[in-house]
């Protein structure tokens, strides 16, 4: 499995390889090693002990709830992001498709690992990636509500 950290203009910020049996939780705090702020992921990433080791190195983790999961409080910011996962599909989308990371029959490792490093430099050097165009307006203004 690919795993991959991607910022609101698509631009992979962290990339880590794994077999196809490894939980999608291990490498995240590999991945997330340099990173501060927030990191929204889906209800495959929720973990009490994840949220708590990203915790202390300044992360915040945000994840969906499950259904049988009790609902939290949640800024309203953080749930626009949240749903706006599609775009880490798109990226792997545009990886497969257009940088021809998804190849089945390579003959060794490193022409495997040749081919998924070129495809990442290539989608680097897209003119044109998928972005989220989202930006906070303050406003002092009243809300009514009837």
């Amino acid at each position: 499995k690919l795993h991959l950290i991607v910022n609101h203009l698509s631009g992979i910020v962290a990339a880590k390889l794994t077999p196809a049996n490894v939980d999608d939780r291990k490498p995240v705090k590999e991945l997330a090693m340099n990173l501060t702020a927030r990191l929204y992921g889906d209800k495959g990433y929720i973990s009490e002990k994840l949220s708590q080791l990203l915790f202390v190195d300044g992360i915040q983790l945000i994840t969906s709830i499950r259904n049988n999961m009790k609902n939290s409080l949640m800024e309203m910011s953080d749930k626009i992001l949240l749903r706006k996962r599609s775009i880490i599909e798109t990226v792997n989308d545009e990886l497969k498709n257009i940088c021809q990371v998804e190849h089945s029959r390579h003959r060794s490792v490193a022409n495997f690992m040749t081919n998924l490093v070129a495809g990442i430099i290539a989608y680097n050097f897209l003119p044109k990636k998928p972005s989220l165009k989202y930006e906070t307006v303050k406003s002092n203004q009243l809300a009514l509500f009837f």
